[in-house]
């Protein structure tokens, strides 16, 4: 088994200061939600979490650093031994997700996410279990475009109140937002006896026109006439970090895709990459003598049959 200490990161003469910084910055760098359908980057989450569950309890983490990790059975018997042996702080951050990321973070940083995470623990203690009731939390859901998801950027939200009347408020887009994502406000809802309860912003993003989303990666449809699909082009080609020019080889058929490197969606790791799918727009009004010049260059032609592994 990997050493806990060298999954952190960090020396056996790290302080719990600097275990919890470890954690946070590790944590953070291979959650899930950031490393979509990535196996390994999810494993890596896991060992993380399960280092910084044992090297965080400074009983447990006496026992690792004399038995290795045999210590769990050494753990189990001081444990028996009273009520209050073995115990020590414990990693609660296994429920940890993009929505409390991106409401801390206020786009600042990813290290302003985990300042906060010791204080919203204590604040929800007594919700039934940690977590917050309907009671404690006001939806408001929103509709932001393709661009604004990508990009980030603002928007407004109305608040309504008991009494009837509407607050507007201003809400931060981080970029990258997936559909479906949640930005918290904490204490931004509806006032009540206890004060103001939290705002819950479910995020709908609509389609564009042309792009599509792919995890962190973008693709957009490239028309081409059938001259430029065979004889190669360059074209102007528009992206959210500004036009490019996308040089279009000789050959290319519809459903072929050209790779944009680091022109996808931005993130703390890095960015995705943009796929350019080319579809070929054949012409429909040819004349007389179009029909005759295609029929001429087909005759030079010598491609392999298109339908050669069409079949049942």
């Amino acid at each position: 088994m990997e050493d806990y200490y060298k999954i952190l990161e960090i020396p056996r003469s790290s302080s719990g200061d600097e275990i919890q910084r470890a954690y946070r910055k590790l944590a953070a760098k291979y959650h899930p939600d950031m490393n979509p359908d990535d196996r390994l980057a999810k494993e890596k989450f896991q060992k993380v979490q399960q280092a910084y569950e044992v090297l965080s309890a400074p009983e447990k983490r006496n026992l690792y650093d004399q038995y290795g990790h045999e210590f769990e059975a050494y753990a189990r018997a001081a444990e028996s031994a009273g009520p209050h042996r073995g115990g020590g702080r414990s990693a609660e951050f296994h429920d940890l997700d993009l929505e409390e990321l991106f409401s801390s973070m206020g786009g600042s940083g990813i290290d302003d996410l985990f300042r906060g995470t010791a204080g919203r623990r204590s604040r929800s203690r007594g919700r039934q279990g940690g977590r917050s009731t309907s009671n404690d939390r006001q939806l408001a859901p929103i509709t932001i475009s393709f661009e604004t998801a990508i990009k980030g950027g603002e928007t407004q939200v109305a608040v309504s109140q008991a009494n009837g009347s509407q607050e507007t408020l201003t809400v931060k887009i981080p970029a990258g937002i997936e559909d479906g994502k949640k930005i918290r406000l904490r204490g931004k809802g509806r006032r009540g006896e206890n004060g103001r309860v939290d705002l819950l912003i479910p995020v709908k993003v609509a389609p564009h026109p042309c792009y599509r989303r792919r995890g962190i990666h973008l693709e957009v449809d490239v028309p081409l006439t059938m001259f430029e699909a065979t004889l190669g082009t360059k074209i102007d080609l528009p992206t959210p970090r500004g036009t490019i020019t996308l040089t279009v080889p000789a050959g290319k058929s519809s459903g072929e895709k050209l790779r944009v490197k680091g022109y996808g969606v931005e993130t703390d790791q890095g960015s995705g990459d943009l796929f350019a799918v080319f579809r070929v727009v054949v012409p429909s009004d040819l004349d007389e003598e179009g029909r005759r010049l295609l029929n001429a260059f087909a005759k030079h032609t010598s491609s392999p049959d298109p339908r050669r592994d069409l079949r049942w």
